[in-house]
């Protein structure tokens, strides 16, 4: 199955058929990581990523908890993609729970500190762990995120009839959730600013290293990807 391939409609779920067991296993190991580090960046104080600024303003106005508002967002992002006529993974299904659960069960874990020598190490380890989660979990190539597949299905099915490119849609779609969340006080800072020009690169470096080799898994083995490549940026 070609990357193209997976962006055309169709019904059902993406199952692996090769290297199931490893796949899985990199997909959960990835989505653990990459929710401890979300949980780093929102704990730093120092700003979040674009959506996790969203979650936490969300979280704010609620007084529901952040893992449990990113559970909610990932659902409700996966019934868009019905009109969008997105076909979902076994990751896609596990990113928009797992993640969340993570996230609320290490939060907990960090004292909060107002020392930068602790918050700052913590910011720049959770951009790492985001990164290396994702290059796990977008390598076991088991589908891509409720977020990213949202992005994808509007670059395929443009917007008031017009096409857009997968770069303009993810902007136009990340700039709108951190406006809103801001609006509602989500936690942006200085940390926002370094995941928005630091996660690109490092997912780069981390994903052929995490990759599962193309030619010998097929069935969804290329759904964490677009006709342009991988999916740019974190694996969500």
């Amino acid at each position: 199955m070609t990357a193209a391939a997976t962006s055309r409609p169709s019904a059902g779920l993406l199952l692996p058929r090769d290297r199931a067991v490893e796949r899985i296993v990199r997909c959960v190991v990835g989505l653990v990581v990459f929710g401890v580090g979300i949980t780093l960046l929102i704990r730093s104080d120092l700003g979040a990523a674009p959506w996790d600024v969203f979650h936490t303003g969300v979280g704010r106005l609620t007084g529901i908890s952040t893992g449990w508002i990113i559970i909610a967002t990932g659902i409700a992002l996966l019934l868009l993609w019905i009109p969008l006529r997105e076909r979902p993974g076994l990751g896609t299904i596990l990113n928009a729970v797992v993640i969340g659960i993570v996230v609320d069960i290490t939060s907990p874990l960090l004292a909060d500190t107002d020392r930068l020598v602790l918050r700052v190490p913590m910011m720049l380890g959770g951009v790492v762990l985001v990164a290396i989660g994702s290059g796990s979990y977008i390598g076991a190539g088991l589908g891509p995120g409720p977020r990213d597949g949202l992005m994808t299905g509007l670059a395929r099915v443009g917007i008031a009839g017009r096409r857009i490119s997968i770069r303009a849609a993810r902007t136009g779609v990340e700039i709108t959730v951190l406006v809103v969340g801001v609006a509602l006080g989500g936690a942006i800072g200085i940390g926002t600013a370094v995941f928005a020009l630091g996660i690109g690169p490092l997912v780069q470096v981390f994903l052929p290293r995490l990759r599962v080799d193309p030619e010998t898994a097929t069935g969804a083995s290329t759904a964490g990807t677009t006709p342009d490549g991988p999916l740019p940026g974190r694996g969500r």
